[in-house]
């Protein structure tokens, strides 16, 4: 008789506190059809609202709810990274809290899994309602990171994964600072399978995405796989370099020729506000690749867990 298979379900949690009771339901529904053992992982990445006292109590009464505490707020990946470390499993999948992953998705994944799938990650689909400058964002930066890293990504790939424990154990022993999941289970290879969905309404609260972390976490992503931004700085200083000379040279030959020598405040103000403006944004770029060493030279940990009921 085959062992009865056991999986893992993580859910990172920041300010969740309206959306974990009908997570856990939906959870629970999905699950009491499928022949497998299961147990639910939510990580409370330092919640302000009562997303904690939440979870403490629902896992009082059911014993497949399980809580970890994070000492602060580490941020969505090092909060996935902490439940994925500590679940103990078969397969583990990984998903939001938000009710915008569909549980109803999961038998899907757990399919192609038993097919032979050691990864089986999710695609989601467009959404009509999002703003055409949103849009364009997400696609220009999809574009641009398959043009930037070696590693190729798939536009609206999403954190809603299913990890075969082999993956998870590989997984589990990255330490690098500024996670980028993404990229990584990208990376590791493995046999994987893509599975369109097309996300839900966010069931309760609103969205902690904001511009200025989707661009953070963008320019994280395209720094944290690839180091082509440092060769176009480069080819970017000998072009300019090279224009510079070729409009030097042409200068003398002006002045050879006609005797005359250019002028103008202008543009020698706005040359020496251009190139000092590509000086900075090339100190920039390294800047950037020479901060992720210092912070990884530190071998901090990605969390701090403070307190969990994870026993097993």
């Amino acid at each position: 008789m085959s062992k009865v298979k056991k999986i893992a379900v993580v859910i990172p949690s920041y300010n969740e506190e309206g959306n974990i009771e009908v997570m856990v339901n939906t959870l629970h529904s999905v699950f009491d059809t499928l022949n497998y053992h299961y147990e639910f992982i939510f990580v409370d990445d330092g919640s302000s609202d009562n997303t904690l006292f939440k979870l403490k109590e629902l896992s009082q009464k059911d014993d497949k709810l399980f809580f970890i505490e994070l000492s602060r707020n580490f941020g969505h990946q090092n909060a996935l990274k902490a439940g994925v470390d500590i679940a103990k499993a078969d397969a583990v999948i990984t998903m939001d809290g938000d009710m915008q992953h569909p549980p109803e998705l999961i038998p899907q994944l757990i399919q192609k899994w038993e097919e032979g799938y050691d990864v089986v990650y999710t695609i989601r689909e467009e959404d009509k309602n999002l703003s055409f400058f949103k849009k364009k964002t997400s696609k220009s930066f999809y574009n641009l990171m398959n043009y930037l890293s070696e590693v190729k990504f798939e536009p609206g790939t999403a954190d809603f994964r299913l990890m075969d424990k082999k993956v998870v154990e590989v997984f589990s022993d990255f330490s690098e600072n500024e996670l980028f999941i993404r990229g990584l289970v990208n990376w590791l290879g493995f046999k994987q399978f893509g599975i369109d969905y097309k996300p839900a309404e966010r069931f309760s609260g609103k969205s902690k995405y904001t511009i200025k972390k989707m661009m953070r976490f963008a320019l994280q992503g395209i720094t944290s796989f690839s180091t082509r931004p440092l060769y176009l700085a480069i080819f970017l200083g000998l072009g300019i370099s090279g224009l510079a000379f070729m409009l030097y040279v042409g200068y003398v030959i002006y002045s050879l020729y006609f005797g005359h020598v250019i002028s103008g405040w202008a543009s020698l103000i706005s040359t020496v506000v251009f190139f000092g403006g590509l000086n900075l944004i090339v100190m920039g770029i390294i800047g950037i690749y020479v901060g992720k060493l210092f912070m990884q030279s530190k071998n901090r940990p990605n969390y701090l867990i403070k307190e969990t009921n994870y026993t097993k």
